[in-house]
């Protein structure tokens, strides 16, 4: 039978408490370590799937060597929704179940890859930043889509980038991972630079425009919830 993570004791569940979490663990982000060079030792892919109506989340943490890209070790866990929905927090319903999948890892994680954001964020404390800070692990962002941020349109080939944009600061980078593809968006989460986020991306991109670290943890929760869907009913 399934099992559902718990919930950690004082998780916030307001709005003014999660900004006020965000807050404090905002000032201990570190991002003038570079991190791990590309394709050395561990990357870790994070994602995670809903299922609204039943209110659960299954998150997926698979290890690769990223040196071959061959999956090392893999985990799942199930958990219950732990905050509601609302922009700029997504990250307080997700980490709990994140934080169990990655409890039992076999292995070290190494770098952590989340499907989203870093330090392109409204606050500047995207899932990538909160879970390096919780962890102490090297974090990054790759997400699907700019959020509310703008770039100049990057050049065709891949490996070109243009910066992503709120007002004149940039909070990341978007980067053509195959020619002529809709880019991804690269932000540094803790503990690695956004040059050395955006050359691991490219590591983690030898095929498809996402990297093998969110395709791989994609298809794993994915498969775990509709495990969890049928055992619970």
């Amino acid at each position: 039978m399934t099992k559902i993570a718990p919930v950690p004791e004082g998780w916030p569940t307001t709005e003014t408490e999660a900004r006020a979490v965000q807050d404090a663990l905002c000032a201990r982000v570190i991002l003038d370590e570079p991190g791990p060079e590309p394709g050395t030792g561990h990357v870790t892919g994070l994602d995670v799937a809903y299922d609204d109506e039943r209110d659960l989340v299954a998150a997926a943490a698979v290890v690769l060597d990223a040196a071959t890209l061959e999956t090392v070790a893999e985990s799942t866990a199930v958990g219950r929704v732990s905050f509601p929905y609302i922009p700029g927090l997504l990250a307080f319903r997700e980490i709990p179940t994140l934080l169990a999948a990655l409890s039992q890892l076999p292995c070290p994680p190494g770098l952590l890859v989340c499907d989203g954001y870093g330090l392109a964020h409204p606050r500047r404390f995207g899932l990538a930043c909160h879970l390096g800070v919780l962890t102490d692990l090297p974090a990054m962002g790759v997400a699907k889509n700019p959020f509310t941020f703008t770039h100049p349109e990057p050049a065709a080939p891949r490996g070109s980038t243009a910066p992503l944009l709120d007002g004149a600061e940039e909070v990341g980078q978007a980067l053509r991972t195959r020619d002529g593809v809709k880019p991804v968006y690269v932000s540094a989460g803790h503990r690695v630079t956004l040059p050395a986020a955006v050359a691991h991306t490219l590591a983690l991109t030898p095929k498809y425009r996402l990297p093998e670290t969110t395709r791989r943890a994609d298809a794993l929760c994915r498969r775990a919830l509709r495990e969890a869907v049928g055992e619970i009913g």
